[in-house]
């Protein structure tokens, strides 16, 4: 493919480095995965943005999270339809094939996609609400949550709630899949929502009793 270029020189230096340093120190761990596969104990489906940092947050090791990112973090519903779906592929891997036992939506302030699906919705951008638009048709997964959050004036509290949304309608839209609605029912699986405020580092965990986030 002639398009393909070398890697920049700055990433080359970091994986030398980190061969070098972590992977030396680490290396029987490092070929112990290798050969026995992973057995991960949970799935994190994230959103792209490179502020968050899922394995640091929980302090996690290679091997022990399925991670999963997306624009918005989001689920869509269960729709088997011959189209690609990298989502529920990877949702469906990690339930059926990885046997995890948590599936994980994290949420994040200032989420671009989350804006981006205001912008849409309420009129103001039009290159998303294009029929080409990829991105404008993934953040469609959002518009029943932002139905929720409409009449917030506030445009700060506004997005947050809709950061929040995105957090709420995925962990719906999970439970529209069999095979996961299936592994709830029979106790082999919880899904949890949380949401990370970057600037505070603050976690908050959705509480389905409560309809509400509460701090962790």
């Amino acid at each position: 493919m002639e398009h393909a270029r070398p890697l920049p020189s700055y990433l080359v230096q970091r994986f030398h480095g980190w061969k070098a340093t972590a992977y030396t120190e680490n290396q029987a761990w490092y070929r112990r995965l290798a050969t026995d596969g992973q057995h991960p104990r949970a799935m994190i489906i994230s959103c792209c943005d490179s502020r968050v940092h899922v394995t640091s947050i929980f302090g996690a090791d290679q091997g022990e999270f399925f991670i999963h990112r997306n624009i918005a973090n989001l689920v869509p519903a269960y729709c088997p339809d011959g189209a690609q779906h990298g989502t529920s592929a990877a949702v469906e891997y990690a339930v059926m094939a990885l046997k995890v036992a948590h599936v994980i939506v994290l949420g994040h302030s200032n989420c671009g996609g989350v804006q981006g699906c205001l912008d849409m919705c309420s009129g103001h951008a039009p290159d998303l609400e294009a029929e080409s638009s990829f991105v404008g048709r993934w953040m469609d997964i959002l518009r029943p949550g932002y139905e929720r959050v409409r009449e917030i004036k506030d445009e700060a509290e506004q997005r947050r709630a809709l950061e929040k949304e995105s957090v709420v309608v995925s962990l719906e839209n999970l439970m529209t899949f069999p095979f996961v609605a299936e592994a709830v029912k029979d106790g082999s699986l919880t899904i949890h929502g949380l949401w990370h405020e970057i600037g505070s580092g603050d976690l908050e965990q959705f509480s389905a009793a409560q309809k509400e986030f509460i701090p962790l």
